[in-house]
């Protein structure tokens, strides 16, 4: 797996590449104060936001052409279910690749915090590949 590079928004999240998980990028979000609701969870826009990110990473690690790689993505529809509370601990997410084609890229990505068959949260999600012009 090549190197991907992730938005500027993971760096305001804390997101970090922290290895593989079955064969695609695994991202960790680690906890901050700054990431709780009002109830004392974690926040569904951080998590989705973590979950966007994990989409974008799996398939900047896919793409051959280094071109291609430097594409910029656009989320088409993203349908995201919350499966239980994220807890006030790290977060990690991988996503899937299900299909990549010349303008559009459909992704599964999965959220979970100490065991990875517990999610809590995961998502589908149809992205536009672009030209980093077409911005």
């Amino acid at each position: 797996m090549s190197a991907v590079a992730l938005l500027p928004y993971a760096d305001f999240l804390g997101i970090q590449v922290q290895g593989e998980h079955h064969g695609a990028p695994l991202l960790v979000m680690p906890f901050s104060e700054g990431l709780l609701n009002l109830q004392g969870g974690l926040h569904g826009g951080a998590i989705s936001g973590l979950l966007e990110i994990a989409a974008i990473a799996a398939i900047d690690a896919t793409l051959e052409d280094r071109e291609q790689a430097r594409a910029i993505f656009k989320p088409i529809t993203v349908t995201v279910d919350f499966m239980r509370p994220g807890l006030p601990a790290n977060v990690y997410a991988c996503g899937e690749v299900i299909r990549v084609g010349g303008r559009i890229a459909n992704v599964a990505v999965s959220a979970w915090q100490d065991d990875p068959d517990r999610l809590i949260a995961a998502a589908r999600m149809n992205l536009a590949i672009g030209n980093p012009g077409d911005a």
